[in-house]
Order: structure tokens, then sequence, then C-alpha cells
């Protein structure tokens, strides 16, 4: 008489609700991190067994693994509901059978199966910051912050960020040909800051992912980028990668001269001093002046800062793929 509880059989299939733009949550099963994304199902790369990859921490492991808590207890709460529903059918029908053998005899006795209600447990995605589409395989997925690894095939995305952020820097310099001079000036030294600082945020994740792989763990994860010739020497001191190399010379004069420009914006006012003088030797500069930033000079460093991202990434992988070996 448990013929409705054989049928469940020995496995359940619990499928999970999507949130309203139909992502799915998981959480890093790896002890130190715990931290929540999400993925969207149908994106991403195709195929049985795929590993999952965490997007903040990089840990690698199987799919069946990266199940929320809250899901967790949802699909325990999916098969109590339905090992509840069919325990009670099974007890209706041998309360039926029961009541039938008993009927009409000298005593009458009555079975009669009145359970409590089984509730079942819900749950909503939490809301995340960052909605990304990897470059490289497609996956949609969102986490908190803005740098991380694709959950489908690890690629980081941190190169991926700088094209967006320096994609802002353009359509700022397209706004510049719209307003007058004053306003103009503005968009673009605020263009020009934001170019320094994407290539910062670039090189600065870079160093921090890959800490493991330098010679000063704890010192790349202080690099900082805004100093070009600074950084040239932490990268080359902790990685042997020369960030020089993937330019011309003198587009590595004129890429520093340009940061140097937005340390005088950010610091100075915008107002030449003797020790820029001192080290970038430019010739339109006056001591006690506004510094001068041309629309085609940020354009100059956004493609200068392109290449030195592109070749300290292909640099970086270089390195780690030979020490995996």
């Amino acid at each position: 008489m448990t013929r409705h509880l054989r049928r469940l059989g020995n496995q359940f299939n619990v499928s999970f609700p999507l949130d309203s733009r139909g992502y799915l949550g998981r959480e890093c099963p790896e002890a130190d991190c715990k931290r929540y994304f999400k993925i969207k199902p149908g994106t991403g790369l195709k195929g049985e067994n795929l590993p999952c990859h965490c997007p903040y921490c990089g840990d690698e492991g199987a799919v069946d693994t990266f199940h929320t808590p809250k899901q967790i207890k949802y699909a325990e709460s999916v098969v109590f509901h339905q090992v509840h529903k069919a325990v009670v059918r099974d007890l209706k029908d041998m309360a039926r059978d029961f009541n039938r053998r008993t009927r009409g005899g000298l005593f009458s006795l009555k079975m009669d199966v009145k359970p409590s209600p089984s509730q079942l447990r819900q749950y909503v995605e939490a809301e995340l910051e960052t909605h990304v589409q990897c470059a490289a395989c497609g996956l949609e997925y969102a986490v908190f912050g803005i740098f991380a690894f694709c959950p489908d095939c690890g690629t980081h995305n941190s190169l991926q960020i700088l094209e967006m952020n320096l994609e802002l820097v353009e359509e700022m310099l397209a706004l510049s040909d719209q307003t007058g001079p004053d306003v103009a000036d503005q968009l673009i030294e605020n263009a020009l800051e934001d170019c320094v600082s994407a290539l910062d945020d670039f090189g600065r994740e870079v160093c921090r992912i890959h800490a493991k792989y330098s010679t000063n763990p704890g010192k790349a994860g202080r690099a900082r980028f805004q100093n070009l010739e600074g950084a040239k020497r932490t990268v080359f001191d902790l990685f042997g990668h020369d960030l020089s190399v993937h330019v011309s010379v003198e587009e590595w004069q004129a890429v520093n001269r340009a940061f140097q420009k937005r340390h005088l914006i950010a610091h100075k006012m915008g107002v030449v001093d003797q020790e820029y003088i001192t080290k970038k030797n430019d010739p339109d500069a006056v001591v006690g002046r506004k510094i001068s930033v041309a629309k085609t000079d940020v354009q100059a460093t956004m493609s200068t800062v392109r290449k030195i991202a592109r070749g300290f990434a292909q640099g970086i992988a270089a390195i780690r793929n030979e020490e995996s070996r």
C-alpha cells in the first residue's frame, strides 16, 4: 500500500526558478570564498559535465557544487512536499481499504486521514552590481564589484572591462565636439583622467589575480599604474615583464607625458610645476600656467594604453602557462 511513494523512485529532479532577467544564483564552494554570483542558463559554453569557475577566486569545480544554501533548502522543501503528498495518498488508500473491510461488522470502525499542510519554501535571487557578457564564450553573468573570472570558460574580464571604460572615454571625447570651449576642455581633461584610471584599474587587477606567479605576492597586491615609469619598474621586478616593449619609444614618452598631465590636473588644478618641466621636457609647458590637453592627446593615449594592456595580458598569460607546466 505504498504505491504512490514507490512511484517517486530514489531520485528527484528539482528545477530552480530564475530571476526576472533569467539569471540563476550560484555560490562558490570554497570555504575561504563562499561568494554569490549569477549566470544566465542557455548562454556560454555548450556541452555536458563542464566545470564551473568562481568569478571571484577562480576556483574550479563541478556545477552541482555551486548551489546556494537557499537553493538547497528550496530543493529539500520540494522533495519533502512530494514525499508528503505521496505518503498522504498512500495513507488515504489504506484508510479507504480499512473502512471498506470493516464496514457492516458488529463494531463500526472508521479510519480518517487529516494531514497537516506542506508548504513549499520560496526564495528570490539577490540583485548584483555588474552584468557582463563574456567576450570569450558569450556567457552572461552577474557579480558584485566589477572584475571577475567567467564562470564558464574561466577567462578573466579585466581586459574586457578596460575596453568598456575606454569606450566611455571615446563617448566623452565625442561630446566635447558638441559643447562650448570651456565645457569641451573640461570633458577632455575628464576623459584623460578616466583613461589613466582605466589602465590603473586594469593593471592593479591583473597583478592581484596573478600575484602567486610574482616574486613578491604582497607587493603585487599593492601595484599602481598611475605613474607608468614606476609601474614599469614594479612589473619588471614582480614578473620580469617590460611594459614598454609593446609600444615605440615615442609612444612611451608621449603616454608618460599624458599621465603626468593627468597628475597635474588631479593634484595641482592643472597648473604646471617645475617637477613636470624637469621630468617631461614639454616644450609647450610654462611653470605657473595651466597645462594644455588636446583631444588628439587623449586619443593617442587611449591607443597606447590599449597596446600596453593587451601586451601585458599576453605576457602575464605566458608566465602563467609556463608556471603551470
